[in-house]
């Protein structure tokens, strides 16, 4: 039990010490907004005290209207200051929070690119989604309102009492007699309340999850036939939601219910103690009224600050989520360039894993000249895409060490590495733009000349001219707009603009058909032409003309050399270029018996 208090202490004092320090970087305009709104409180006692004045002079029967109108202006122009000065103080609590947003979402992205692309691919595309946007943005309302209202409400209240003491200590102590009560229901409702929220948390977590998976999945879901079965998992994540959410308000009911009940019945203790204190004479009239005024005023301002508690809560979780992204490990990068010869690619007894505990790459070494074709091949799994993402930086080994140009990649600004390799994948994204924008990302500064040019260099120009605004047409969200093998044709365009001197292919024609296969090739080719090329493939007819293909297994180089080589000596090999030529046969014959079925 003490153990897991103090890990809730200091989780609480986590997640403020980053708001904290990120409402540091606009504390001018949060200062503002708190000097505003206690202005704005200060100007709200004056129509108090005015109307107390003008009671006093009708009791005393001494009142006119011309007596009555200064204290009627000053209470309407003091309520108008009040109103303006809070807006003020809103105005500068919105923008301090929007502030505060904006900061979190940049280093929340910049964290994003530091990080190992590994470490971030570990992330779902949904927890991202919902800490980058609906977290985070679930920051600004508490924030937003807590300065101008929160404070304001707690001194307004601390004002109230402190007037009600300066007419008579006796009435403050009675009308404060329901607020104690009250405040201890609203605790002991708060009993079980951390434990609660985070099980509402995780099961608004499950739910979301399950209706992304059901949404993204529900091709497959009617391909498949499996609409009941998947629609119940569905149906019954939402229910268990439904049923735990209702099940903790109704918990919660008769303490929440009965602390709105007690702590506005202050008069129950101000009108009888009034009331003999009066007959004591040790009130005036207009002092009783006053009393009766501000006891009903002090209630308002005791149950907002309640309010905030579910909302300190929502943004508690919100800063939370966000710091687990915020403290990722970062990889580790010089602060000056490094000095590079050439394009060479060498790995020295490199040693690999994802979870720092099996090793799924073990003790490879491997040397790739400049200007030379390496493919790397192997059965599923057996590490090929590992070894390319690792030359490529998107995650560091655990043992050896990788180079380029004769330097650890380690050893070189993540953005040095990037000017130097083309990683094409073989499900590269396309962003919702034109194919033009898409391919310009390779450089940004490139021509609409130079970005034709790769186009037709990686021959898009066909599928391109039968499109309705040519070059110009938007790629659809994720490149959706387009299939498999154009979408691949404008990753090998984009890297052909990049004109980085190593180039990295992973499975480039893994969308291909057969006729479509000789177009890749040759862009392919027009990429790799004068470049360190390193392709990983299933297809082996695509690397026979290797300069040197390694065989890879279980994480393990089996052998290397060249095509015909290996088929003589190398077993694991011989079997895959035996399976790829049986299947390659099996689909021309496929394609004969569909052209003659014609």
């Amino acid at each position: 039990m003490a153990e897991n208090e103090k890990s809730g202490n200091d989780g609480q004092r986590a997640w403020l010490g980053t708001l904290l320090s990120y409402s540091g970087r606009c504390k001018g305009r949060m200062a503002g907004s708190l000097l505003a709104s206690i202005l704005s409180v200060a100007a709200g006692f004056v129509p108090f005290y005015a109307v107390y004045r003008i009671m006093t002079a009708a009791m005393e029967g001494r009142l006119t209207f011309e007596a009555a109108l200064p204290w009627l202006c000053l209470a309407a122009g003091s309520y108008v200051v009040s109103k303006v000065l809070f807006g003020v103080s809103t105005l500068l609590s919105h923008m301090s929070a929007y502030t505060i947003l904006e900061t979190l979402r940049r280093d929340f992205i910049d964290k994003l690119m530091r990080a190992s692309l590994g470490t971030v691919q570990g992330k779902s595309i949904g927890q991202i989604k919902s800490v980058f946007l609906d977290r985070i943005e679930g920051v600004e309302v508490p924030l937003a309102h807590m300065i101008p209202e929160l404070s304001g409400s707690m001194l307004l209240a601390l004002g109230l009492a402190a007037w009600l003491v300066a007419i008579d200590w006796r009435m403050a102590l009675a009308c404060l007699v329901s607020v104690p009560i009250g405040l201890a229901v609203f605790a002991s409702s708060l009993k079980e309340f951390n434990a609660r929220y985070a099980a509402y948390m995780a099961e608004s977590n499950h739910v979301n999850s399950v209706i992304v998976e059901y949404i993204e999945g529900i091709q497959v879901v009617k391909a498949f036939n499996q609409a009941t079965d998947s629609y119940r998992k569905y149906a019954d994540a939402v229910r268990s939601f439904k049923d735990y959410t209702m099940g903790w308000f109704r918990s919660t009911w008769v303490g929440m219910n009965l602390m709105a009940s007690i702590m506005p019945t202050t008069l129950l203790g101000v009108v009888p103690a009034g009331l003999w204190l009066y007959f004591e004479g040790a009130l005036a009239p207009s002092e009783l009224a006053m009393c009766v005024i501000l006891a009903l005023s002090i209630v308002d301002p005791i149950t907002r600050f309640t309010s905030f508690v579910n909302e300190m809560k929502s943004m508690e979780y919100a800063v939370s989520d966000t710091r687990e992204f915020l403290d990722l490990p970062e990889l580790a990068e010089p602060d000056g360039r490094a000095e590079t010869s050439g394009a060479s690619i060498a790995l020295d007894h490199v040693s690999f894993s994802y979870d720092g505990g099996n090793e799924v790459i073990h003790d490879v070494s491997l040397r790739m000249p400049q200007g030379s074709f390496c493919a790397l091949v192997g059965p599923s799994g057996s590490g090929k895409s590992t070894l390319a993402r690792l030359i490529a930086r998107h995650w560091d080994v655990q043992g050896g060490s990788v180079s380029v140009g004769g330097v650890d990649v380690r050893k070189m600004p993540l953005d040095q590495l990037s000017e130097l390799v083309s990683f094409v994948a073989q499900d590269n994204y396309l962003f919702d733009a034109t194919i033009r924008e898409n391919i310009r990302l390779g450089r940004p500064q490139a021509t609409d000349e130079e970005v034709a040019a790769a186009a037709r260099a990686a021959c898009c120009e066909e599928f391109v001219k039968r499109l309705p605004q040519g070059i110009d047409t938007p790629a659809g969200e994720a490149g959706g707009a387009l299939s498999g093998g154009e979408r691949q044709r404008i990753s090998i365009a984009r890297a052909i603009l990049k004109d980085a001197p190593i180039v990295l292919l992973d499975e480039a024609t893994a969308f291909t058909d057969p006729e479509n296969e000789d177009k890749i090739q040759r862009s392919i080719a027009r990429l790799a032409a004068g470049k360190t090329l390193v392709v990983i493939a299933h297809r082996l007819s695509t690397i026979t003309s290797a300069d040197c293909i390694v065989v890879i297994d279980q994480g393990r180089i089996v052998d290397q050399g060249k095509h015909r080589e290996l088929l003589g000596r190398c077993p694991l090999y011989a079997r895959m270029w035996q399976a790829h030529i049986g299947a390659k046969a099996w689909a021309a014959g496929s394609s004969d018996r569909e052209g003659s079925s014609r």
